[in-house]
């Protein structure tokens, strides 16, 4: 083991900590099965030497009876309770890893496959179970059994123990030279789980464009590579593990020979009675059981030190802190109709908070790693409570980032952001994100049913209120031809791209945000559903305010304001109609997309 294994201990130990008590009893459990089983050799003793002397033997076989009963359920109660321990170690370490991910920044989880992110719940936490919860009861108990083994043994007879001694401390070095590799090869087997999970979900997320590539056997012989590389390292650790365990066995084998030799000659000398000897031997064939514990527990801590290691990693994920939250302003509430003095503060409070924009960034830079080019450059938007606010420009323009900004996926380097004239800094993530809604371009569905994915933002919505928002985005004739409706299992229940748009767009709509962020929102719907969803995000947009990312003319036509992002700054502000005479990037990106700059009609 390696020089650095005390902080690496102390990694481990972090996990079992918390079930320090239940390892204690634990431990008590086995040190008292283990001064049954190291008693049960010289009761033998005491039988033999019985039928030597014609004495009675209901004493010492009554007491062979017990400790052997007795034994049996205290050993049974410390299985129990240390495998009950070593699933609750388990539950925790996946629920301190999995709150970890859901809390950490959008940047840190991302930087990681989610395949390898999702080893570390899974197969990681799995080799903590003997590791954290028994290795530790098992070391001391097995070094207590050796210890007390030689030590009974010493008293019938210190030739012999010697003997024994030197068998023992040639298994020892042997594994103290060989559990260092063995520790290593676990380690790097780990790794490359890791590393083909990461793939692997990659792979499977992608699986049409691997098929219309004809890249399978390609992607399979990538992802195989780690699964054979974490072979060859798992088969390393088992080789040097065999070796171990061969020279333990032989070592122990050895010394039973050289006591059956030693002995019989002390026998025959007188110096030692047959009693003595059969009961040093049935010490030294129980030898294994502490040395097969000792070693044991040794390579599952290798297991779960590397293991550890791999989980607490999870902590150095920067997290998004909560900060004391103000809120937004509360308005004075009203008891009564008749109370016309409070109505009119109300609505001159209303009237104020109308002027304030709901949205601003000032002088906003931002990047996506401290060595990195800024994303953006001195953005300054404003975004009104009410209206229509479409991002355009080419890829790469900082389109993107400026909506991270916004959510508080990304926190700027330069510059700062206000909800309704406060700065971001002033409210904590879920404050912001409480008035914002947002439906990403590649719209992905969480796991579960229609329901759930419709309820993520109010989970007190009412199915009448669900089904409103789906008639809104034209997808009620879809619900009403899935078998179990809004409770079938979107896994199964075969939606298109666009019908995963509007999924996320009903969902949005549902939440009634004060800012409804769409990042090319219709880009997978045919012409007549994109009408009908134009339609919602019009309405939407008398009431509160939309920002949308498009490439689509006939999405920003509409606008009140258009903003022409270029190079992670904003170029250019205006109406449509202004930006076509006055930007010609604009008009770039109009004509690229062979659209009438009149009325959005393809050019011939």
């Amino acid at each position: 083991m390696s020089s650095s294994i005390a902080p690496r201990l102390s990694i481990l130990w972090s996990f079992a900590r918390p079930h320090r008590r239940t390892l204690a009893k634990g431990l008590a459990l086995a040190l008292v099965a283990s001064a049954l089983g190291l008693a049960t050799p010289m009761v033998t003793k005491h039988v033999l030497d019985a039928l030597g002397s014609a004495s009675s033997l209901t004493r010492p076989v009554a007491t062979l009876v017990v400790l052997l009963f007795v034994g049996a359920a205290v050993s049974y109660w410390q299985w129990i309770l240390l495998g009950a321990l070593g699933e609750r170690v388990v539950l925790d370490a996946r629920e301190s890893v999995v709150r970890r991910f859901l809390r950490a920044t959008v940047p840190a989880i991302t930087r990681s496959p989610t395949g390898e992110l999702v080893t570390r719940v899974t197969s990681d936490t799995v080799l903590l179970r003997q590791a954290a919860a028994s290795s530790f009861v098992g070391l001391i108990n097995g070094a207590v059994m050796l210890v007390g083994s030689l030590v009974l043994m010493g008293f019938l007879d210190l030739v012999l123990l010697a003997t024994t001694v030197a068998a023992v401390a040639l298994v020892g070095l042997a594994f103290a030279f060989l559990m260092p590799g063995i520790a290593k090869s676990q380690q790097q087997a780990q790794e490359h789980v890791g590393r083909l999970g990461g793939v692997l979900e990659g792979t499977l997320r992608a699986i049409r464009t691997v098929k219309v590539n004809r890249a399978e056997e390609r992607m399979t012989e990538r992802i195989l590579a780690d699964a054979r590389a974490s072979a060859a390292f798992g088969v390393g650790a088992v080789r040097r593990e065999s070796l171990a365990w061969t020279i333990a066995w032989s070592g122990v084998n050895l010394a039973i020979i050289a006591i059956l030799a030693v002995g019989a000659w002390r026998v025959g000398e007188g110096r030692l009675e047959v009693s003595g000897l059969i009961a040093f031997l049935l010490y030294t064939f129980a030898l294994m059981d502490p040395i097969n514990e000792l070693s044991q527990n040794v390579t599952a801590l290798q297991s779960g030190i590397a293991a550890a290691e791999r989980i607490r990693q999870a902590d150095a994920l920067p997290s998004e802190e909560a900060a004391p939250s103000a809120g937004r302003p509360e308005l004075p509430e009203l008891h009564e109709p008749k109370e016309l003095k409070e109505l009119k503060e109300l609505e001159k409070l209303e009237e104020l908070r109308d002027d304030v924009p709901v949205l601003e960034l000032r002088n906003v830079t931002a990047a996506y790693g401290p060595d990195v080019e800024p994303a953006v450059r001195g953005v300054d938007l404003v975004i009104p409570r009410r209206g229509h606010t479409a991002v355009v420009g080419p890829s790469g323009a900082g389109k993107t980032t400026l909506f991270s900004l916004v959510l508080r996926f990304l926190e700027p380097t330069g510059g700062e952001l206000l909800l309704d004239g406060r700065p971001y800094r002033d409210h904590t993530h879920a404050d912001i994100r409480a008035r914002l809604a947002y439906v990403e371009q590649d719209t992905p569905v969480v796991p579960g049913t229609l329901r759930d994915n419709l309820l993520l933002a109010r989970p007190e919505a009412t199915t009448e209120e669900l089904l409103r928002v789906l008639d809104d985005v034209r997808l009620t004739e879809k619900v009403e031809g899935l078998e179990e409706g809004l409770d079938t299992p979107l896994a199964t229940a075969n939606v298109s791209g666009g019908e995963r748009q509007r999924i996320a767009l009903a969902r949005a709509l549902l939440a009634t945000p004060d800012v409804l962020l769409l990042d090319e929102a219709t880009a997978q719907l045919d012409g007549l559903t994109e009408a009908a969803v134009q339609e919602c995000v019009r309405s939407r947009a008398d009431t509160g305010a939309v920002v949308t990312i498009a490439h689509r003319l006939s999405t920003v036509v509409d606008a009140d304001t258009i903003v022409v992002m270029e190079a992670g700054r904003v170029r250019a502000r205006g109406r449509h109609e202004e930006l076509l005479v006055s930007d010609t990037l604009y008009r770039d990106l109009v004509e690229s997309l062979r659209i009438s700059a009149v009325t959005g009609a393809p050019v011939t």
